[in-house]
């Protein structure tokens, strides 16, 4: 999504490093593709403070997406926490190495990445279309 939308730099990447496995493991936390991609939404709809009302705008641009996000995964998934997704506690170096040899990432993790994704481009089509 960085790519796609001008916003290429590895600072976005790096802003959201913290958020695999929840918060830095600790799993009581969303997953971190919903962290992760509320950090995308904002940094995409952005704009200058001075303008209060285009910030207004944005800001409830940004919520509303981040809700329809949020919704969308917990319809899709059965919740939004880490934890109850994988089943393993990976703040524990021993279930982290169990979790990361069952390829269980493969199913739940990159499917979760691929729906935050999709949806993600479904608000920017949703963008474009309203700036036509």
């Amino acid at each position: 999504m960085w790519e796609a939308t001008g916003l290429g730099s590895e600072e976005l990447l790096w802003s959201s490093i913290a958020f695999m496995g929840g918060i830095a493991g600790q799993q009581q936390a969303p997953c971190g593709v919903l962290s992760s991609s509320s950090v995308f939404l904002g940094l995409r709809h952005r704009c200058s403070l001075d303008d209060k009302q285009r910030a207004k705008e944005a800001r409830t641009l940004i919520r509303q997406q981040a809700a329809d996000l949020v919704k969308g995964f917990e319809e899709k998934f059965g919740t939004i926490i880490c934890r109850e997704m994988i089943r393993f506690d990976t703040s524990d170096p021993v279930e982290y190495e169990k979790f990361r040899q069952s390829g269980i990432w493969r199913q739940k993790c990159n499917k979760a990445i691929e729906f935050a994704i999709d949806r993600l481009y479904d608000f920017e089509d949703s963008r474009e279309t309203a700036a036509s």
